[in-house]
């Protein structure tokens, strides 16, 4: 393997150890809250933290994404990507402190408004702490204090909910301080202070951060949207105790989100620097590693959907468990949600914030269009289906769109097969229909067969390479 090959799993193999067992630890807790926690509380919880991560955009400006991207940049002047990121943010969290009182006013999380404000700025710091870091290359920092974050989260998950027993509150207020601490702890000890001064704050660079993140702005709102709209939707068509199945139910696929996210994070950096280093190889590497990351997708999704049933059993109190029949759909959506991460790449690498903004707004108009005609036809799995139609659209919007820039090779007729052998496979554990093990069975077969083959061949590379050196 050459050196672009080894650094990108390096890092996602430091990003794995690091940030998957901290995260995995969080997805287990999901048979915690469910103990803690009514179906109607779970519900009313998720709703006020996704109307926090709705506004975490607009009282950041976008200005995270910008940090990240810019800090890659050759020669970038980190002081200042650094200051204009922390000042603007800064300036944010004024502006909705200042607005609490009207947060209050909105029905569905009134009395929490305070809450969504601290969640909103805190998560906000935090990401610009690590993402800095992440961009400097750092990426044992950026996995550890994945780990710390985490850590603390859970120890005050059991804090909050079992010792003061403070239900929905505890919920949201565990996930709020542990930002606060891990960004305090990670300002001081990676001494970002040294990065931080009104001073290095110029109009040149701050207009150009801006530019880029502005449009990340309604982008980010309307991938907010296409995720999670459809439990607001629930909720008020159905019913709150619906909205906490449906938002268990999300939660079990957050493991394909996991892996996928682990990669991302270190594929993004990859990404970018052999994309600009333009060496007439870049095509081969991002088509050879978009071939393995689909088959890593495909074969989890699948894996995930024929135990959706155990998973569920597994994951969740007895109360929840009819959920089990909202995890296929959701997984399938899951796959392409994270084949759309991919082709944005693209995007991020020509910082084309634009196309970002175009192709996730036609998901978002899809998705709201969807669910109001698929829920009161078919109920809670109408919001799931709108969900996976949304990133389905997508993903082949960015796929034909994308090559104009980068034109790597997809391995359509793979991506094709994978996609109807995992509908089958949805349909017949939905439907349950006669035989529906059987097609499990056959189909997991199926998408291990097409798919185990890059998969495999990277790890034997790993190990022939280390096997050499032990030598």
């Amino acid at each position: 393997m050459n050196k672009k090959y080894k650094s990108l799993l390096s890092n996602t193999a430091i990003l794995g150890i690091g940030t998957f067992g901290s995260k995995i630890l969080v997805f287990f807790m999901v048979r915690f809250y469910t103990a803690c926690l009514t179906t109607e509380q779970y519900g009313i919880a998720d709703i006020i933290t996704q109307t926090a991560n709705l506004l975490i955009p607009l009282l950041s400006a976008g200005i995270t994404e910008a940090v990240f991207r810019f800090a890659l940049d050759k020669g970038a002047d980190g002081k200042k990507v650094f200051s204009t990121g922390f000042f603007t943010i800064l300036t944010g969290g004024a502006v909705f402190a200042a607005l609490t009182p009207a947060l209050d006013r909105i029905s569905f999380i009134r009395g929490y408004g305070w809450l969504v404000v601290l969640y909103t700025f805190c998560s906000c710091m935090h990401t610009l702490c690590v993402q800095y870091i992440r961009a400097k290359g750092k990426m044992k920092e950026f996995a550890f204090w994945g780990i710390i974050s985490t850590a603390i989260t859970i120890g005050l998950n059991i804090l909050f909910l079992i010792g003061f027993r403070w239900n929905i509150t505890g919920y949201v207020l565990s996930v709020v301080l542990s930002d606060a601490i891990t960004t305090v702890l990670v300002f001081i000890t990676e001494k970002l202070g040294r990065d931080l001064s009104p001073k290095a704050l110029t109009k040149k660079q701050t207009a150009a951060m801006l530019r880029y993140s502005i449009p990340m702005i309604p982008t980010t709102i309307f991938w907010w949207i296409t995720n999670v709209a459809d439990r607001y939707m629930v909720k008020y068509m159905i019913s709150d105790a619906a909205d906490g199945l449906y938002a268990l139910a999300y939660k079990i696929p957050t493991l394909l989100i996991l892996l996928s996210g682990i990669f991302i994070e270190a594929w993004q950096f990859s990404a970018v620097t052999e994309a600009e280093a333009r060496s007439g190889e870049h095509l081969e590497f991002f088509g050879k590693v978009f071939d393995s990351f689909q088959a890593l997708m495909f074969i989890s999704g699948c894996g995930l959907t024929a135990f959706a049933k155990i998973a569920t059993r597994i994951m969740a109190a007895p109360s929840y468990y009819e959920a089990w029949q909202y995890i296929p759909v959701l997984a399938s959506a899951t796959i392409f949600s994270s084949l759309v991460t991919f082709m944005g790449s693209v995007y991020l690498v020509g910082k084309k914030s634009m196309l970002s903004f175009v192709t996730s707004m036609t998901g978002a108009v899809l998705n709201i269009a969807l669910n109001l005609w698929l829920i009161p036809m078919i109920g809670v799995n109408g919001a799931a289906i709108a969900t996976f139609f949304s990133y389905f659209v997508v993903f082949i919007i960015r796929a034909v769109n994308s090559r104009r820039y980068i034109p790597f090779d997809l391995h359509p007729v793979k991506l094709t097969v994978n996609t109807l052998i995992a509908a089958v496979q949805t349909y017949c554990m939905v439907m349950e229909t006669p035989f529906w093990i059987p097609v499990q069975i056959v189909a997991l077969g199926l998408i291990f067969g097409i798919n185990a083959r890059p998969i495999i061949k990277g790890i034997l590379q790993v190990l022939t390479r280390r096997g050499r050196r032990a030598k």
